[in-house]
């Protein structure tokens, strides 16, 4: 078995147990599969076939079978032509068998976006990935008190919360310990500070990052810039475009509460079992939210991207 380091345009960078990377298609059987989903993504464990191209010292190979995942961060993603085999949308691996997802945002130049931050957590609560870690950098900036307030009502839920300055290097130490062996993905929206901070874990890993993991997939209208890198320490991390929104993919409305974890906690005190949160009566969430237990913002979160998938689910299944 090897392990997918890198993904461009239908073909996968392998890295094999003999030392060696090999440039590796789909059997065609798996790339039937791949019409409806990634079924092979970095982080993927791969049995793999070699062959040797005449002509070229370019080595080369066939991914015969795929290792069960034992996490998964996807998101939902519009098809175009073939791809989704006639669903409108189709799921899109960001990357298998993470071990840790770090949420970065900024804490100003551009202020942390919360909703963003939610849907995260929502993919990541969802993804099976066993450390979900929020990390505030830029903090050698002035930022509004706000911004601690929040992030504490996180803390509270469990969630940990590493503060950093790339700039400045606070917090850095703490978040290079936190990475450990096994594979990290940072992700967050554009202009945080993501590629800084991987500079400061390792030298020029941003830029190393940057140049594995760079291409544009023509035709589905995104720019996928992910790879896995060795860090020297040992582990992986993988680093990923800036995102501008995030659609959760296979949450049904009415499965939603279960990962928002302020409000799972509260939901099995709710008098009706199918109770939505919204207008039951003695419904524990409400009450919880009108005594501070569930805090105002994420309450309202919760209920924008219910109806959001309400929405979706009822489109998509006419």
């Amino acid at each position: 078995m090897g392990l997918i380091v890198k993904e461009q345009s239908g073909f996968y960078w392998v890295e094999a147990e003999d030392g060696n990377t090999y440039m590796c298609e789909l059997r065609g059987r798996l790339k039937e599969e791949a019409k409806r989903s990634d079924i092979a993504a970095i982080g993927d464990r791969a049995a793999i076939s070699s062959r040797r191209e005449e002509g070229t010292d370019v080595l080369t190979g066939v991914v015969e079978s795929l290792a069960p995942r034992h996490s998964v961060l996807s998101r939902a993603q519009r098809t175009t032509g073939k791809r989704g085999l006639g669903q409108a949308e189709r799921e899109q691996v960001v990357i298998a068998n993470a071990d840790r997802a770090l949420f970065v945002f900024a804490a100003a130049q551009p202020g942390p976006d919360l909703d963003i931050l939610d849907r995260l957590l929502v993919a990541g609560e969802k993804s099976g990935i066993a450390e979900l870690l929020i990390i505030l950098n830029k903090i050698d900036l002035e930022y509004p008190p706000a911004v601690d307030d929040v992030l504490d009502v996180y803390q509270r839920m469990g969630y940990r919360v590493l503060r950093t300055s790339a700039l400045e290097g606070d917090g850095v130490d703490v978040l290079k310990s936190a990475l450990g062996d096994g594979i990290s993905v940072f992700t967050g929206p554009s202009g945080v500070g993501k590629t800084s901070l991987l500079n400061r874990i390792q030298p020029g890993l941003g830029r190393q990052v940057k140049a594995v993991g760079r291409h544009s997939e023509a035709g589905v209208h995104t720019t996928r810039d992910s790879a896995l890198v060795r860090l020297a320490g040992g582990g992986y991390i993988a680093d990923t475009p800036g995102i501008r929104s995030i659609a959760v993919w296979d949450i049904e409305p009415d499965e939603l509460d279960a990962y928002y974890i302020d409000i799972a906690s509260q939901v099995l005190d709710c008098k009706f079992s199918n109770c939505t949160h919204t207008d039951e009566p003695d419904c524990a969430v409400q009450e919880a939210v009108k005594g501070g237990l569930i805090a105002e913002r994420r309450y309202r979160s919760y209920l924008e991207l219910r109806e959001e998938l309400r929405d979706t689910y009822i489109i998509y299944n006419r």
